[in-house]
């Protein structure tokens, strides 16, 4: 048998233990091991997918592209046709959103043109409801 035999001191003081006790960690850490070793197999498992089988059919025709062209005076061109006033790119975006297939809007910002130029125009794009448009000529600003 052991016994703890004091360290001499005069004081009534009991002794501070410093061991740490590690049974709950060792608890805790196997727990979380047994834990990992059900979860694994179950993240492995493959999810079966029905994709489709053969082509996709041809596109039937080729869209229209409406060029909009935006000069650094602010003055805006529909597929090279200067335009008049706002009013008229007005009336243009809505003969093409009422088409049946609406066309793609290819916008080409001039670099030196103002942004609320090119913020305007995509302003009425959207306000048209037409959904097919780029910026276009993005490798003038590099």
């Amino acid at each position: 048998m052991a016994m703890n035999v004091g360290s001499g001191s005069s004081s009534g003081d009991p002794d501070i233990l410093v061991d740490i006790n590690t049974t709950p960690l060792i608890d805790v850490l196997l727990v979380l091991l047994i834990m990992l070793i059900i979860t694994i197999p179950i993240q492995l498992h493959s999810v079966n997918m029905n994709m489709p089988v053969g082509n996709p059919p041809p596109a039937t025709s080729k869209p229209d592209i409406v060029k909009i062209d935006i000069a650094s005076s602010g003055a805006v061109s529909w597929n090279g046709e200067q335009l008049a006033d706002a009013g008229a790119l007005e009336g243009h975006l809505v003969v093409a959103a009422a088409q049946a297939v609406q066309p793609e809007l290819h916008v080409r910002p001039d670099k030196r043109a103002p942004y609320r130029y090119v913020a305007g125009v995509m302003a009425s794009v959207q306000r048209k409801g037409l959904t097919k448009v780029g910026l276009v000529g993005a490798e003038q600003f590099l």
